[in-house]
């Protein structure tokens, strides 16, 4: 089984006083042997985006977790994100008006995750589970 990682899985991992760092390791781990690691390029980008952070110290974080980057994405992807988050920001209008919470990147995440049939390791599950109901999730 191929199981996609959410950025907040491995930023929490990361960050050791952080109150899921040790959750974030365990599952990782779990995962591991359970089957293949993956990332989306949207992923690889937020990590990149942090303070301090830099490609080669995420590609090597890649490369010595045996953690691989899907950096291609097919048409179904993207057009599975952009209903996701228009559904999303329509619920977010009828709670009171409320503006959007998310940003598209976490509906670029999902649609990986499920249009390639992976499972998504991830914080969020709320989130996911209501815009992607048919993506199989685990959450810390």
């Amino acid at each position: 089984m191929t199981t996609a990682i959410d950025t907040n899985v491995i930023i929490a991992l990361w960050d050791a006083s952080d109150s899921l760092h040790r959750a974030a390791r365990a599952a990782l781990d779990k995962t591991f042997n359970e089957g293949t690691l993956v990332i989306s390029g949207a992923v690889y980008a937020e990590l990149v985006a942090g303070q301090g952070r830099t490609e080669a110290f995420v590609d090597r974080f890649c490369e010595e977790t045996g953690i691989a980057v899907e950096w291609e994405f097919e048409e179904k992807m993207w057009r599975t994100a952009g209903t996701a988050f228009q559904s999303y920001a329509a619920r977010r209008r009828k709670q009171n008006g409320a503006e959007a919470r998310c940003i598209l990147a976490d509906f670029v995440i999902g649609a990986h995750a499920l249009v390639n049939g992976y499972k998504l390791l991830t914080l969020d599950a709320g989130i996911y589970q209501a815009s992607f109901p048919k993506l199989s999730i685990t959450s810390l």
